[in-house]
Formats: structure tokens, C-alpha cells, sequence
């Protein structure tokens, strides 16, 4: 006889657990089981058939490996949760004895602390895959590090959470590798490349929050708990590969006024290797006097061969004096070209993936941030990508600026306010100004000090802060004219997304991705707006007030309609015509004023001027083309029209070719055809109607820039 197998022992049963059975095997509490689960990395599983993982007669809704809860049954942490489960009896014991002190020794004395370190250790046995695993714990860090502190968050969490933070800001600044970064309406998104592994994290903005009460902030301290161990661990590995103490030194007092970056010393692992704010930043006095004496060395005749093999006596003469003469060395990357036309687009190397270039791109400029921008991921952006020299307004008590706004050193100045007015004309040799007035014997270092700060100054450029974002972005400087205060800014899109063919590009003018003969047609409709437009116009500008226009009645009928009215008995008052209730409105404004209004005389001299223009247009072009003066619209329709006809035809000869061959297909590649046919088509769609929006966009501009 053969033997009965048992429910649950073989198959599908067999590999799922459910969450009670996993809690009655490891006997913790649910909470600490998600703790444990989370802390480890394993999650639920989604079986094929519940019904046959189910052992019971209700399905469950919650699986779990089996393998991975007999993983779960030699974790050390284990011992940990039922060590605190012991002790919460004892404290609510000597609390229920009403036995406070003796509760708080307890606490003291047997409190226990867990440790996360081998667990870091087992789940990224490299590197490498700790830093794969670097995007949420650097989103959900840099989140609770902007939260404000409650019940649920305390304020040692977003301590931590922000001096990680900035540890890892500053590594980005030493070593240059931040690459991208995006304004997005969740926040600020940035991009770094770190031993050849993209890192994209998502940056709040610096706004009030407010916690709901709608968010499990316990599942979520337990994913800070875990990721602060992961960060402090990458940090580490980070500071010491590139030869610098770990942690880096922390002023508390700059902390406390909100310094932030500018708080922190960078130290090296030799002696005397000191460096502030991690970004190898100079006395200003040693830098003039560099500067003065690479001025001299080059001011100096030197033959050509000693000037070959000269090298400069300091750094700050290499990249002023050798630099100015020689040419620029650039990287020019691989550009990868298509063979078949009809392919997509191939993915082209980035201009901002050396770091020569990104750590060059603002070097030579001091830049001043105005109180009204987003200091510090301006400040980070900027010192990351190559800025030395990075001030601000300290009025507020915010230390670490290299100047202030009335310094004479700074070349930019990024403001997010309207277009500021330019100061009052400077005097001349006989002490009156260009207005005409007289020197009134104030100094001008006085009158800078006291220059209101929305005024410009000469000589500096003032930028709208999109402009840091754009030019990181490129790889190279943008045009600061298109970011000027008050200027209407250029798109900002995402460098991430990557236009694919077929669909619209914003980047690329609509002469390239149009398709053919849509130009035409979506000229040819305007147009034809316009005439009907214009139709309309001539029409209610010729009747007179007893003619018909268009089936409506004119006023010799409504009289007549009200004749025959009267006379079958009936008192009707009919609504006179729009001249007569026009020239009653104004009697009877004039009754009460003497000033009538304004006439609309000017208005129609405008509008016959301006079809008497487009008509003199049209006699031109049909003169410079030999035709008569009305023949030319026509001509023009007749091709448009023979145009579209020959479209229609070459389109349906397509569809016919290719209903054809779908014949020929198996009904399985049909299908699959048609599918893909049919998002083609709504691709196709979409980036018409966003063509057609920026078409109308674009016409518009052309009509004002034209008046």
C-alpha cells in the first residue's frame, strides 16, 4: 500500500511560509519580525496559486520563503529582540510597583544596543554593491535630515541623518564627481558617478514640513536605523580611499549658526594636511600675491627653448600664465553613428563624464548668492563643479562666506528677483555727471557701502540661478544673457530623459522632426482661419441695417414681424436692432453726462489699415510672380491642395502594401504587429499635438516681435 503524503509537505506548500507561521518559528513579536526582515533584506513573496500554498481552508495574503525564515533562525539579533522583550517585563513590572528609580537603573544598566555592522558585512560583501544600493538610503537620509523634530523623528535621528549628509556632500566636492542635477517639482534630483556606478538621489526642498499622521514613521525609523549604517560605512571607505581622516572634524559652534558645509574641517591622514571645508580654498592675501608675482614672471622675456622646459614655480602661475598662451587641452569623446537610417537613435557619451572639465567649469569665477536663492545646493553645485569662491549675505548670522556682495572681486551674482535697474551715471573730470549734477563731495568707497542691493553693479554678471542647473547639465556654459533677471528662462528638462525617435524633442527646431508636407497643412489651416476671419468681419462691417447676413433676420423684417403683431392685438416690443440700442445707450449717457465715452473710430482706422496693407502684400507677391492680383491665393490653395492629394495617395498605397504582407504573418507576429502599429500611432499623435502647440507658440512670438 502505498504511502499517504500529507498536505503541505511537497510542492509549491512547501516553499512558502506564511507570516504567523514564520513569527511561530522564530517566536518575536510582529514588529520586531519586520524589523528583522527589513534589516536583513528579505520581503514577502507573491506565490503563482494561493490556493495551493495555503495550508489552511482561508487563503493567507502574506508569504514568505521557507528558505529564508530558516536563514532568519541563526541571525544574533535574534537574541537581541527577546533580550528587550525580558527587560520591557522587568521595567513595566517595577513601574506597575510604582518603582520609577528602579526602572530607570534598569534602563541604564541592561539597556540594549544592536549593532548592524555584520549584517552590512553579509548583504554587500563589495564595495561595488554597497554603492548600487546607495539611491533610496541617500533619498530617505537627505529626507529625515529636512523633517522638523517630533515624537516619531527625534532630533538625534535628523542630527545623524545630516552630518552623513554633509560628509557625503563634501566627498563629492573634493573629488568632483557629482555630474547632473535636476529642479524637479518633488525636489532636487543629482547624479554621481562613484567607481563607475551612477548614483541618483532625490533632495527636498527647504520648505516647513508637516508630518501626517497617515505615515508609519516606525517602518520608516527602522529603514533610517539601517541606511545610516550602510552610509557611515560608505563614508569611511570613501574618506580613507582618497587619503583623508574619517570623520572629518566638526565645528559645533558654525554648526549652531548654520554654516553647514563651511563647518566641517578636512584633514589629511599625514601631518599637517589641513584643509577647510574639504575644498583646498587659499587666504585671499596669498592669492593676490600669487597672482602678482605669476604677473611678473610672465611680464619677464624668456627665450623659446628655456620656455619649453621651464616649468611654473606655482600653481596659480600654471593656470594663469601657461594656460593663456597655450591651447586648450580638450577631451573629445566618441560620437557613434548610426548605418541604418531608419534606427533609433544611438545613446552618445556626456560631456560633463570628465572630471577635469567639471572640476574647471566655474573655477575662475566668484560668485555672490543672493539672500532670496536656495544657498546651499547652490553652494554645493558650485564648489562641486570647480568654485572656489562662493559668498553670500551674512547678515543673518550664516558664517563661511568668502565675501560679501559689495566686494569688487566678484564676476557673477545670481539673483531670483525682477530686472534690477543699473546704478546712476558716474561723474566726470570736472565733477559733474553725465545728468548734468554736481560732485557732492561724498567718497564713492562710502557710497558703494551704502548702494541698495537692487541696484547692479558694472562690470558683474547677474544670472537667474536655472543657469547653474543648465550649465552643469551641458557640460559647458550657457549664454547668461537667456538667464538675465526678469528674461523669460528657457526650458529646464530633465537630463535623464532622452528623446527616442518619432517622439517630440524640445531641444531640436521643427524643421528637423516635422514630418512631410505637415508644415504645409498646418499653414494652410491658419490661413485659411484668417480668411474666414477676415470674411466675417468684411461682412458685419458692409450690412446695412435692413439686410440679411447669414439666415439671421435684418431690422426691415423685425419691423415688419412687429407690424403684424400690433395689429392682431397683441402690444409687443420687439428688440430693436444693435445700431438703435447703441444709440439709445448713448442718448441716455449723455442726458447724464456730457461726455459721451470713447468712439471706436480709432479702432476701425486700425483695421482698414491693416487689410489694406495684407492686400497691398498680396498685389506685390503676385506681381513679382507674374500673376494677377488674385490669382495668387488661389494658386497657392491649388497646390497646397494637390499636395495633400498626393500624401493621401502614396499613404494609402503604404497601408495597402502593408495589409498585403500582414497576410503572409502568423496570426501570433500579426498580433503583435498591429500592437505595435498602434502605440506607434499614438506616439505619433502626441508629438503632433506638442509640435502643433509650439508651432502656435512660436507663430505668436513672430506676430508681436513683427508689431
Amino acid at each position: 500500500m502505498a504511502k499517504i503524503k500529507k498536505k503541505g509537505t511537497s510542492g509549491a506548500a512547501k516553499n512558502y511560509t506564511t507570516r504567523s507561521q514564520a513569527l511561530r518559528k522564530l517566536q518575536i513579536s510582529l514588529p520586531d519580525f519586520r524589523r528583522l526582515c527589513i534589516f536583513k533584506g528579505i520581503y514577502p513573496r507573491e506565490p503563482r496559486s494561493k490556493k495551493r500554498v495555503s495550508k489552511s481552508s482561508t487563503p493567507s495574503t502574506t508569504f514568505y520563503y521557507t528558505k529564508d525564515i530558516q536563514y532568519l533562525l541563526h541571525e544574533p539579533l535574534l537574541g537581541k529582540f527577546r533580550d528587550q522583550q525580558s527587560l520591557a517585563k522587568k521595567i513595566s513590572k517595577a513601574l506597575g510597583r510604582n518603582e520609577v528609580s528602579g526602572a530607570v537603573r534598569l534602563e541604564r544598566n541592561l539597556g540594549v544596543k544592536i549593532k548592524l555592522d555584520h549584517i552590512i558585512k553579509e548583504r554587500y560583501p563589495t564595495f561595488v554593491d554597497a554603492l548600487r544600493d546607495l539611491d533610496d538610503a541617500l533619498s530617505m537620509l537627505f529626507l529625515f535630515a529636512s523633517l522638523p523634530s517630533t515624537e516619531n523623528v527625534p532630533p538625534k535621528t535628523i542630527a545623524k541623518c545630516q552630518r552623513l549628509t554633509l560628509e557625503f556632500e563634501h566627498y563629492l566636492i573634493r573629488t568632483h564627481t557629482l555630474r547632473k542635477s535636476f529642479l524637479s517639482i518633488k525636489g532636487i534630483y543629482y547624479q554621481a558617478t562613484l567607481h563607475g556606478q551612477d548614483i541618483l538621489w532625490l533632495v527636498p526642498y527647504r520648505f516647513v514640513q508637516r508630518t501626517g499622521g497617515d505615515v508609519d514613521f516606525r517602518i520608516m525609523g527602522t529603514f533610517v536605523e539601517f541606511y545610516t549604517t550602510l552610509l557611515s560605512f560608505v563614508n569611511f571607505r570613501l574618506y580613507t580611499g582618497i587619503g583623508l581622516v574619517y570623520p572629518p572634524k566638526l565645528d559645533a559652534k558654525s554648526e549652531e549658526s548654520g554654516a553647514e558645509l563651511s563647518a566641517f574641517t578636512l584633514s589629511g591622514q599625514g601631518e599637517g594636511a589641513e584643509q577647510t571645508e574639504g575644498d583646498g580654498m587659499v587666504d585671499r592675501e596669498a592669492q593676490e600675491k600669487a597672482q602678482a608675482a605669476a604677473d611678473e614672471l610672465l611680464a619677464l622675456p624668456a627665450p623659446a627653448s628655456e620656455a619649453e622646459e621651464q616649468m611654473p614655480t606655482s600653481p596659480q602661475a600654471d593656470q594663469n600664465g601657461d594656460d593663456a598662451d597655450a591651447p586648450e587641452a580638450t577631451t573629445t569623446l566618441d560620437q557613434f553613428t548610426n548605418l541604418d537610417p531608419n534606427a533609433d537613435t544611438l545613446l552618445q557619451p556626456s560631456l560633463t563624464a570628465d572630471v577635469q572639465a567639471a572640476a574647471a567649469l566655474f573655477e575662475p569665477f566668484t560668485i555672490f548668492l543672493s539672500r532670496e536663492t536656495p544657498r546651499h545646493p547652490l553652494e554645493f553645485i558650485l564648489k562641486a563643479f570647480g568654485c572656489k569662491r562662493v559668498g553670500w549675505d551674512t547678515s543673518l548670522g550664516e558664517p563661511g562666506a568668502y565675501c560679501g556682495e559689495d566686494d569688487s572681486g566678484i564676476t557673477h551674482q545670481i539673483v531670483d528677483r525682477p530686472d534690477l535697474p543699473l546704478p546712476s551715471p558716474p561723474l566726470t573730470e570736472d565733477g559733474v555727471d553725465e545728468d548734468g549734477m554736481l560732485d557732492d563731495g561724498v567718497d564713492d568707497s562710502l557710497a558703494a557701502a551704502k548702494r541698495p542691493s537692487n541696484v547692479r553693479v558694472p562690470g558683474r554678471v547677474y544670472v537667474q540661478p536655472q543657469w547653474v542647473w543648465d550649465s552643469i547639465n551641458a557640460g559647458m556654459l550657457q549664454r547668461a544673457d537667456l538667464y538675465a533677471p526678469g528674461a523669460t528662462l528657457p526650458p529646464h528638462l530633465s537630463p535623464w530623459v532622452k528623446a527616442k525617435k518619432g517622439a517630440y524633442d524640445p531641444t531640436l527646431p521643427l524643421a528637423e522632426q516635422e514630418a512631410e508636407g505637415e508644415a504645409e497643412e498646418a499653414d494652410g489651416d491658419s490661413e485659411d482661419e484668417e480668411v474666414d476671419e477676415e470674411d466675417a468681419d468684411d461682412a458685419l462691417d458692409d450690412a446695412s441695417e435692413g439686410e440679411e447676413i447669414d439666415g439671421v433676420r435684418g431690422d426691415a423684417e423685425a419691423r415688419d414681424l412687429e407690424d403684424e403683431l400690433v395689429d392682431d392685438g397683441m402690444d409687443v416690443h420687439l428688440g430693436g436692432s444693435d445700431s438703435e440700442v447703441k444709440d439709445e445707450v448713448v442718448a441716455g449717457a449723455a442726458e447724464a453726462d456730457e461726455w459721451g465715452g470713447f468712439s471706436g473710430d480709432e479702432d476701425v482706422d486700425d483695421a482698414s489699415a491693416s487689410k489694406e496693407a495684407r492686400a497691398h502684400q498680396a498685389e506685390l507677391e503676385a506681381e513679382a510672380r507674374g500673376l494677377a492680383p488674385g490669382v495668387l491665393g488661389d494658386a497657392k490653395k491649388v497646390a497646397r491642395e494637390a499636395g495633400k492629394s498626393k500624401r493621401a495617395k502614396e499613404e494609402r498605397e503604404a497601408l495597402e502594401e502593408t495589409e498585403r504582407r500582414k497576410l503572409m504573418m502568423p496570426r501570433r507576429k500579426r498580433k503583435m504587429f498591429e500592437k505595435m502599429v498602434y502605440s506607434n500611432a499614438q506616439r505619433d499623435e502626441g508629438a503632433e499635438k506638442l509640435r502643433g502647440k509650439r508651432r502656435k507658440i512660436e507663430s505668436g512670438k513672430t506676430k508681436v516681435s513683427a508689431k
